[in-house]
């Protein structure tokens, strides 16, 4: 009998840090923007275009063909 109240406390435990968890993560802003990351894909990624082309003109080792 005295395993189930410990198992019990235990769980209460736990819930109660995944609670804080919650609560601190809302409270950061890490649920601030739901719907960018729903759109993000339908968006031309200018970024990622611009920074290969900047490691092109400086002749990255990761980009040997840029070399001229």
């Amino acid at each position: 009998m005295y395993i189930i109240f410990l198992m019990i406390a235990i769980s209460v435990t736990v819930a109660a840090c995944f609670l804080g968890a919650f609560l601190w993560a809302v409270r950061s802003g890490q649920y601030d923007d739901d719907y960018t990351p729903a759109v993000r894909m339908l968006f031309e990624n200018d970024t990622a275009q611009q920074d290969t082309a900047r490691q092109q003109k400086k002749g990255d080792k990761l980009y040997p063909e840029a070399k001229t």
